[in-house]
């Protein structure tokens, strides 16, 4: 009896990133359930993950310093993998790499190698062109042959008590909307006033408006800026949720509204339609996967004032800089992707 193909998967960070490192995962469940999945993740991301069907996480903690890599170097003791996956390229994932023995260490292209990356690997996946952040990782399932699926999938795990609290939490609101204000860096989030005419408008189509975001100052700060404005937020949930019971909160959502931040990536797991707010990143690589459509950026115009080029005459990813860009994100221009959005959940 032949033993079964051994693949180690190497993203740590960040929740966006794992969300879309999923959609990879479940292609390879799905088609080839006989290869043995071990994944080495990040210590924030493993509690969305946490129960995934398949999978079997290894968790790494950047606070723990020598002690993390040493924690993955004994977890690994005595096995050798077929494929590793290095899919960070982030010179502390490049490092931590080292630890793991596999025969063949795939990683990205070239062009997209940064780091030291290529001194990491001993394949490359196929360079793309203009790809999304979900399609570069894709490559690595087409690295080993795994048919492709024409729409991507995820196989996101939802305890049953998750998906009660969320239920609990939201029953007497009916129909509402979730507006996630809070990135991990102030400069991509939008204007306090922006995201309070956005409830407004909401409420008066018949929405009651959630507040999502996590326990950290940036989302405290913000949060506490719009709550100031009274009657617009029906349920704030900011800091008050695990990351599970965030996911399933953003399931149950007619839309999410959200800057450049996690739980945009979130709710496109769970189909929910997402309004992406952009200024800084190229949407068409970093936006939510299934909502391009429906993101609202001013990314183009900004980075054609800096660089002087449109954004295809330009390295792909390359970002806009300035800590004001996103005051020049209108808020008619967010709200008819806002009509936009629910106007499309009428006609399904």
């Amino acid at each position: 009896m032949s033993q079964a193909f051994q693949l180690c998967i190497l993203r740590l960070s960040a929740i966006g990133d794992v969300c879309h490192a999923v959609a990879m995962v479940t292609r390879i469940r799905q088609h080839r359930p006989d290869i043995k999945i071990t994944w080495i993740i990040g210590k924030i991301e493993h509690q969305l993950l946490r129960g995934m069907l398949g999978v079997d996480f290894i968790v790494y903690d950047k606070k723990a310093g020598k002690k993390a890599k040493q924690e993955v170097r004994q977890a690994l003791a005595g096995r050798t993998f077929d494929a590793m996956f290095v899919m960070q390229v982030a010179l502390r994932a490049n490092l931590l790499s080292t630890v793991v023995k596999a025969k063949r260490r795939i990683g990205f292209d070239w062009k997209r190698s940064k780091e030291g990356h290529w001194w990491f690997t001993n394949e490359r996946i196929e360079a793309q062109k203009y790809a999304h952040v979900l399609e570069g990782f894709m490559g690595f399932a087409d690295k080993l042959g795994i048919p492709k699926d024409p729409d991507p999938q995820w196989d996101m795990p939802l305890d049953k008590t998750d998906w009660e609290w969320a239920q609990k939490q939201t029953a007497a609101l009916g129909k509402y909307a979730v507006i996630s204000p809070a990135a991990s860096k102030a400069e991509r989030n939008w204007t306090v006033q922006g995201y309070v005419a956005v409830a407004q408008n909401l409420i008066e189509k018949g929405y009651k408006v959630v507040l999502c975001g996590g326990p950290g100052p940036v989302d405290f700060e913000i949060s506490v800026k719009i709550l100031q404005t009274p009657n617009i937020i029906a349920l704030n949930l900011v800091g008050q949720t695990s990351l599970k019971q965030m996911l399933a909160v953003l399931a149950d959502a007619a839309l999410v509204l959200a800057p450049d931040t996690g739980p945009a990536h979130m709710a496109t797991t769970m189909g929910t339609p997402v309004v992406g707010l952009y200024a800084h990143s190229n949407f068409r690589r970093t936006g939510p996967y299934l909502s391009q459509g429906l993101v609202a950026s001013v990314y183009d115009v900004q980075i054609k004032s800096q660089k002087g080029k449109n954004w295809a005459h330009l390295p792909w990813g390359i970002r806009a800089k300035g800590k004001d860009l996103m005051t020049y994100l209108l808020v008619l221009t967010v709200l008819k992707k806002v009509d936009q959005a629910l106007s499309e959940l009428d006609t399904e």
